[in-house]
């Protein structure tokens, strides 16, 4: 049970492949760091030669366990997300459900997960009927079913389209969007939900 002397914590895990050339994604850090229930965790500059598994999966699972919900920021890039993002769910992710899953793993259950994500090109381009044919809902899928594994409780995306061009009063005003999204996750009650996954993966989770 959640100990209610304790503050909430919000954890964002910042995946930029480079913060101090960042524009949107700085402003939107910028802005969520000014709130009391939240922790930022800008991977890129923790882990600049990427991360190992023995030397930090302990440490980002801890960092995922202490916190009471989760938000996964970055740029969408290529359609995806960046590569130390990848790299994180591979070693991280594949600890917490196939080596520690009853200690860590399947404490998971039940927090929320909110993807925060920016697109240089605008939201028209993400249609069936779009240059990018995808929305990015379904190009986020991924993420959604390992929230899913976890039974982690996926919660709408934030999205900030035609990024390349927000300046100025956009810029201040993503950051205030930003806020009032994260103070709504915040006031999502801490209900944990069982895990029915099991101690084991799914078969196309892991390498045959």
């Amino acid at each position: 049970m959640h100990d209610e002397l304790r503050p909430t914590v919000t954890q964002i895990l910042l995946f930029h492949p480079d913060s101090e050339r960042s524009k949107v994604n700085a402003a939107l850090a910028r802005a969520a760091v000014g709130l009391h229930h939240v922790a930022i965790a800008d991977m890129a500059a923790l882990y600049p030669a990427g991360l190992a598994m023995e030397r930090d999966s302990a440490r980002e699972a801890s960092r995922l366990l202490g916190a009471d919900r989760i938000v996964l920021q970055f740029p969408m890039q290529w359609y995806s997300t960046p590569a130390l993002l990848k790299q994180w769910q591979d070693i991280v992710l594949t600890r917490m459900a196939y080596m520690n899953w009853d200690t860590e793993g399947a404490r998971l259950a039940g927090k929320p997960l909110m993807v925060a994500a920016t697109m240089g090109a605008g939201e028209v381009t993400y249609r069936p009927d779009g240059r990018n044919r995808f929305t990015v809902a379904e190009l986020l899928a991924p993420l959604e079913a390992s929230a899913n594994r976890f039974a982690m409780d996926w919660q709408d995306p934030f999205l900030v389209f035609g990024a390349d061009a927000v300046r100025g009063d956009d810029l201040a005003e993503a950051g205030h969007t930003y806020t009032r999204a994260l103070s709504r996750l915040a006031s999502l009650p801490l209900a944990i939900r069982p895990n029915g996954s099991g101690s084991g993966g799914s078969e196309d989770s892991r390498a045959a």
